[in-house]
């Protein structure tokens, strides 16, 4: 379980395949207090924790991706690559602050970028999400992205736009963006419970 608040931005190291893709992240975690088996967000998505070298200013640790979830993920659009930065979160602990929403680490789908332009010193981003997720955003509600928990400030069919302010743009990997990036998508899990009920209720 995790809150869609990034915590740090890792850099990846090193990939290969090897049976499930794995990858070698750089972080400035406390390597000594990740324990081997722990849940890391990684640009949202909810990966173990398989080996970590470091000390408590940083180092690294090891993950493994299944074919699954790279389908499921912007990897298979756009596989992650040495240098490439990306946010990271660690597992929400009993008594940490709920300053997002709940977000489990499950991808949904992938949306899009496809406008961004300046207002002032924030940015707004219009993306466009899969035609079977769109029903799940709506303006005022929650979505992860990248593994960012944001709001959503209006929607039209399949696109929605987010405002992103300076601090999120320079905590997060947001502030390097473009149009044509694809996004890893996490709907909000109160939507899709109540689109469940909708459903079941209209049966």
């Amino acid at each position: 379980m995790f809150t869609g608040i990034v915590t740090d931005i890792g850099e990846i190291v090193q990939t290969r395949q090897d049976g499930d893709l794995w990858a070698r992240i750089k972080t400035a975690y406390d390597i000594p207090s990740i324990d081997i088996g722990a849940s890391i967000a990684c640009d949202g998505m909810c990966l173990t924790v398989i080996s970590a070298q470091g000390d408590a200013q940083g180092g690294n640790f090891d993950v493994q991706i299944s074919a699954e979830s790279i389908a499921k993920t912007n990897l298979h659009k756009s596989p992650w690559t040495p240098g490439q930065r990306i946010n990271l979160e660690r597992a929400l602990r009993l008594g940490d602050e709920l300053g997002g929403h709940i977000v489990s680490g499950h991808v949904d789908g992938v949306a899009q970028i496809v406008a961004m332009h300046d207002e002032g010193d924030s940015t707004r981003v219009r993306l466009r999400a899969p035609d079977a997720l769109a029903r799940f955003i709506a303006p005022k509600g929650s979505v992860a992205l990248n593994g960012t928990s944001l709001t959503v400030n209006e929607v039209d069919g399949a696109e929605f736009g987010i405002n992103f302010i300076p601090h999120t743009k320079t905590a997060t990997t947001w502030g390097q963006a473009q149009v044509g990036d694809w996004i890893n998508l996490e709907i909000d899990t109160l939507a899709r419970y109540v689109a469940r009920l909708q459903d079941f209720g209209g049966a």
